[in-house]
């Protein structure tokens, strides 16, 4: 399939559903929840022809359709049929403040909501009036128009299925979807995305992908939300593939699926990583002798070949039993066909990166912000630069400016800001998208990333300095849940430390001794204060992405964080 050839998103997921039609019952989409039954492409096709002749008699070109769902099928299902029928998808998190449900609807004005039950309908309920139709996946009460209830009117009413066509007047620079920035402060942001923005970022990533799905169905398991730009794409890129999709029950039980699912990929968000570093270390440090000395052999052989150093003769044979006793075990447990774990939304710690593919685990780190649908740049398997996000994608160009900063321009960068004609001017000038991110491209051409603009901390002495950085090496600590680094205008940097209890507290003082040990003289934390509260989406400090809230955090801890001076 040529995706510079194809003219919308929906239009992809019709081609690939007429490539396989002659294995049209060939298991498309299974969420693992308990119960619930599965799709193959046939039906998927039909709900989507339904809905979408159903949405069509209710919207008018470009007419905004919520959907807020946890991820399922019906997800997919209905992002497909709100396009086909004209309409733009504006997802929303199940985790936004009511705040921001507000906000957003009151923003963009929908003519449709589409929930998945009455929990999430509770949400946003005080804020449709009676011109929004709602529709509900789950059964709610007659007064909300069942989705599944529709599906069944119109295959009782007509004797044969109906004829499965697409939109043919969508053109890839129509706006497909508003995807909205959580940001870290103020309203959130609506991101007008494209067709074509979408479709290139698919066919930027294609380069990567061939290289994983060579043997066999691809299967991904989706477990960040689809109302994440990121994941958002990412449905796309595995519908191009033809992949078998499964949606995970939740995030505690998202291990135990993998095993169950055997995964070809997954795409998560930097924390995913940092748990899953915690986790294996914790087991790691519990082993003794042999075991441990076999660990440690894997690790550092593993890092050693990550960077293409040579392995001597006796390196070699060490390195074929770390395969064989320590990587394959670890593969295993992750259902033994992963070919990558794919990061991004944020940035990967260096050492969690390492440790993930020396172990076993492929790690690929990208690079992207929902304003350039998303990704911009991705590590290529066999070519892991670990300290950097790899080389663009061929179908975006990327120009760093005089002060550092990173910038883009492509299809892929967003047709700018709902309802934000200064905001969009602001970030969007001459074509080039101006990201915010400090960055540099290496001598081999990957994009290095090396702070964010608008969260360096300038010290008394007027030293620019990256929060995260200190924040993502203080969370490698086991003890250490959650960090936030502070010090703007001051003469040293003080933190927030998160940990399950006080009594950690002489172990983390341990720590930070050395870890201080391997920071310059500006970076280092001299005092810190412990609390036991979590930054969480529920308290308004952690994004829907699990970004810190930097300012909510603030208004809570001022007081604490200057008592440290």
């Amino acid at each position: 399939m040529q995706l510079s050839r194809i003219n919308s998103l929906v239009e992809l997921f019709f081609t690939k559903y007429k490539e396989i039609n002659s294995v049209a019952e060939k298991p498309f989409l299974k969420w693992l929840k308990e119960n619930e039954k599965g799709f193959t492409w046939e039906q998927v096709a039909l709900k989507v022809q339904i809905l979408s002749e159903y949405l069509r008699s209710n919207l008018t070109d470009g007419d905004r359709c919520i959907l807020l769902s946890e991820n399922r099928p019906e997800w997919l299902i209905s992002d497909i049929s709100i396009m086909n029928a004209g309409g733009v998808t504006v997802p929303l998190f199940t985790t936004y403040s009511e705040k921001d449900y507000g906000y957003i609807i009151n923003d963009c004005k929908p003519k449709i909501c589409i929930v998945s039950n009455e929990i999430q309908l509770k949400k946003i309920k005080k804020f449709i009036s009676e011109e929004i139709k709602v529709l509900s996946i789950e059964n709610i009460n007659e007064r909300v128009e069942n989705i599944e209830n529709i599906f069944d009117a119109y295959l009782e009413k007509n004797e044969s299925n109906p004829q499965i066509s697409f939109n043919q007047n969508l053109e890839r620079k129509d706006l497909a979807c508003i995807i909205y920035t959580s940001g870290t402060t103020g309203n959130p942001k609506g991101v007008m995305l494209s067709h074509g923005g979408i479709l290139s970022n698919c066919e930027g990533a294609q380069e990567i992908l061939n290289q994983l799905v060579q043997d066999g169905e691809p299967t991904f398991l989706t477990w960040l939300p689809l109302s994440h730009s990121y994941e958002h794409a990412v449905q796309f890129v595995q519908i191009s593939l033809g992949a078998r999709i499964y949606y995970a029950e939740s995030l505690e039980k998202l291990l135990s699926n993998m095993s169950i699912v055997k995964p070809t990929i997954m795409t998560a968000v930097p924390r995913f990583y940092q748990n899953l570093y915690g986790k294996i270390s914790m087991n790691f440090s519990k082993q003794k002798g042999f075991k441990k000395k076999l660990i440690s052999s894997t690790i550092s052989l593993g890092i050693k070949k990550l960077n293409n150093q040579n392995l001597t003769l006796r390196e070699k044979l060490v390195n074929f039993f770390c395969e064989k006793l320590v990587r394959k075990k670890i593969k295993n447990q992750f259902g033994g066909k992963l070919k990558a774990f794919v990061s991004g939304g944020g940035a990967l710690d260096r050492k969690i990166g390492e440790f993930l593919n020396a172990i076993g685990l492929p790690t690929l780190q990208g690079y992207g912000l929902t304003e350039a649908s998303p990704v911009v740049s991705c590590n290529i398997p066999e070519k892991i630069k670990i300290d950097t996000v790899g080389p663009p994608f061929k179908t975006n160009q990327v120009n760093i400016a005089e002060d550092g900063e990173i910038l883009v321009k492509g299809e892929n960068v967003m047709l700018g800001y709902w309802n934000m004609k200064k905001e969009t001017d602001d970030v969007i000038r001459n074509g080039w998208l101006h990201t915010g991110d400090i960055g540099e491209i290496t001598k081999e051409g990957n994009l290095k990333i090396t702070d964010r603009k608008k969260e360096i901390i300038v010290t008394l002495g007027g030293d620019n300095i990256s929060p995260s950085k200190i924040e993502n090496l203080l969370c490698l600590n086991e003890k250490i849940k959650q960090s936030f680094v502070y010090g703007d205008k001051k003469t040293y940097l003080v933190a927030l430390i998160v940990s399950e209890s006080t009594q950690n507290r002489k172990e983390i003082e341990i720590f930070l001794g050395n870890l201080n040990k391997t920071l310059s003289l500006v970076e280092k934390v001299k005092k810190f204060k412990l609390i036991e509260e979590e930054f969480s989406i529920e308290n308004g400090m952690l994004t829907p992405t699990l970004k810190l809230k930097r300012k909510k955090i603030l208004d809570k801890y001022k007081d604490d964080l200057e008592k440290l001076y």
